[in-house]
């Protein structure tokens, strides 16, 4: 991305979009990864997390959206502990 010399961009104003992905760590690198797609209720907000095999179907998400699923995810699903849960750049 090129920006005249005389603008002055913060990271606030660059806008990066991200996938919630999830591994299972017994699998190790034998299984493909599963990617969060986001719940939201009817008026937007955000009820959950749900992890499915599409990487084309998954949620973009903002840096804080990333980190609410995340958090979502780890604490309230039961089995947890069995999965490496991780914030991707979209494009990776």
């Amino acid at each position: 991305m090129f920006y005249p010399p005389d603008s002055f961009i913060t990271m606030e104003q660059i806008d990066q979009r991200y996938l919630v992905q999830q591994n299972k760590i017994s699998d190790g690198e034998t299984r493909p990864p599963v990617f969060a797609k986001v719940m939201r209720s009817k008026e937007g907000v955000f009820e959950g997390v749900s992890f499915i095999k599409s990487k084309e179907k998954a949620t973009v998400m903002t840096i804080a959206e990333a980190n609410q699923a995340i958090k979502w995810a780890t604490s309230k699903k039961p089995n947890a502990h069995e999965y490496i849960t991780k914030v991707i750049c979209v494009g990776q």
